[in-house]
C-alpha cells in the first residue's frame, strides 16, 4: 500500500474546501478579497471597511459602515480580571500573553460560548476590537505604566498606535498602520486559518478557534518573517553592505529573509504598498537609511527573481514597526491584529458547512510484533 498512496506533505497542493473570501493567484502575483483587488482596497479603503467586507461579503453603505464602526468602538473594553491576568504574566512573550488573555475572555464572557453564526459575527467583532487592547495593555504593564484608555474619536489603526505609544499618531502614520492591517487581513488557507477551521470543525466556539490560530501564528515559520527581516537589516547595517551579505547567504545556500513565499511565484502583491509606506515614514521619522538598506537588498536579489525569490509583504513590515520604536517581540501580535477579520470569516465559512477535518497518515512503522512481558525483557 505504501507504494500506491501519494503523500502530499504539508498538504501542499491539496484543496480541502471551497471559499468565497480571498482569491490568490500565485503565478500572476495577484490577491483579492471578495473579488476586490488588494491594490484598490489598500489605496482606497479602510481596515474597518475591509472587516465589514470580509465578514458580510459586500462593501457597506454609509449607514452600515457607521453601525459597524460604532460596534467596533463599543467593544473596546476588557474585563478587570483579564487585566489582572495580563499583569500576572507580564514577563511572558506577548504572543503567549495574548493567547492566554483571549482564552480568559472565553471563560469570563458568557456570550463567547455561543456557536451560531450570529454569535460568531458578534464575538468576532468584539475580539477584533479587544485583541489590540490586550497587546497594548500588556506592553504598558510590562513597562510599569498604566494601560492607555482607547479614544472613541480615533479609527481602529490610529487608536491602536495611541494605546500602544500614548501619543497621537500623525495622519500618515495612522494611515500606514491601517494599510498594514488591510494587507494582513486575510490570506486563504494559511497555517493559522486552517488550524482555526480544524477547531471549528469540532463544533468548538470562536474563541477556541482564535486561540488555536494565535498558537499557530506564534510559530516562527508562519508569523516570524517581519522580525527576522529586521534582524537582517541590523546585521547589514549600511546599504553598501547589502550586496556582500546576499552573496554570502546565497553561497552558503541560506535563505535571504523576506524573499519567496509558499504561494507567490512573482512579487507578493501586498509588498508595493508597504514599500512606499516605509519610504515615506522613514523620511517623516528622520531615518531614511532603513528604506535604503531594504532597497539595496532588493537590488542584490534581482538575479534570483527568476527562481521565484521575490520580495514578500513582511520584508517591509518590520521596518515600519522599527520606525515607530515598537519592540521586535510585538511584530507577530501586530500581524494577529490585522488577521483577526480573516480568521473570523474563515471560521464562519467552516461553520456553515461544517465537517470534522480528519486527514490520514500512512503508517510506515514496524510490522506485527509479539508483546514481551516486562519480566522477560
Amino acid at each position: 500500500m505504501t507504494d500506491t498512496v501519494k503523500i502530499n506533505r504539508g498538504l501542499k497542493g491539496v484543496y480541502f474546501e471551497r471559499s468565497a473570501v480571498s482569491d490568490i493567484d500565485g503565478a500572476a502575483g495577484e490577491l483579492s478579497y471578495r473579488g476586490y483587488s488588494i491594490h484598490d482596497l489598500a489605496t482606497q479603503s479602510s481596515f474597518e471597511e475591509v472587516c465589514y467586507l470580509l465578514i458580510h461579503g459586500e462593501l457597506p453603505d454609509a449607514r452600515q459602515m457607521a453601525e459597524f464602526d460604532a460596534a467596533l468602538k463599543a467593544a473596546r473594553t476588557l474585563p478587570g480580571a483579564v487585566r489582572e491576568i495580563i499583569a500576572a504574566c507580564k514577563d511572558g512573550h506577548p504572543m503567549d500573553v495574548l493567547r492566554t488573555a483571549v482564552s480568559a475572555l472565553a471563560a469570563l464572557e458568557p456570550q463567547s460560548r455561543e456557536t451560531g453564526e450570529d454569535a460568531f459575527v458578534a464575538n468576532g467583532i468584539r475580539l477584533t476590537a479587544q485583541v489590540p487592547m490586550i497587546v497594548a495593555a500588556h506592553h504598558a504593564i510590562r513597562r510599569g505604566r498604566d494601560p492607555v484608555a482607547p479614544d472613541p474619536e480615533l479609527g481602529h489603526a490610529a487608536n491602536w498606535l495611541w494605546m500602544l505609544k500614548g501619543e497621537m499618531p500623525s495622519d500618515a502614520a495612522a494611515r500606514l498602520a491601517d494599510v498594514d492591517f488591510i494587507l494582513h487581513a486575510e490570506h486563504g488557507a494559511n497555517a493559522s486559518s486552517f488550524a482555526a477551521r480544524v477547531t471549528v470543525g469540532t463544533e468548538a466556539n470562536l474563541h477556541g478557534a482564535i486561540v488555536t490560530a494565535l498558537s499557530t501564528l506564534a510559530g516562527p515559520a508562519h508569523g516570524g518573517a517581519a522580525e527576522d527581516v529586521m534582524k537582517m537589516v541590523h546585521e547589514i547595517g549600511k546599504p553598501e553592505n547589502a550586496a556582500a551579505y546576499v552573496r554570502a547567504r546565497r553561497a552558503a545556500r541560506e535563505a535571504v529573509t523576506g524573499f519567496g513565499h509558499r504561494v507567490y511565484r512573482r512579487e507578493d502583491p501586498r509588498a508595493r504598498h508597504m514599500r512606499e509606506g516605509v519610504r515615506r515614514l522613514g523620511e517623516e521619522m528622520g531615518a531614511p537609511e532603513w528604506y535604503e538598506i531594504l532597497q539595496a537588498v532588493v537590488e542584490a536579489m534581482k538575479p534570483y527573481a527568476r527562481h521565484g525569490l521575490n520580495v514578500n509583504v513582511d520584508f517591509y513590515s518590520g521596518v515600519i514597526y522599527q520606525l515607530h520604536g515598537i519592540p521586535m517581540d510585538l511584530y507577530v501580535p501586530i500581524f494577529a491584529i490585522g488577521r483577526m477579520p480573516g480568521w473570523v470569516i474563515q471560521c464562519i465559512e467552516q461553520q456553515r458547512r461544517n465537517i470534522l477535518i480528519r486527514p490520514l497518515t500512512l503508517y510506515d512503522g514496524p510490522g506485527p510484533r509479539r508483546y514481551v512481558p516486562m519480566k522477560d525483557r
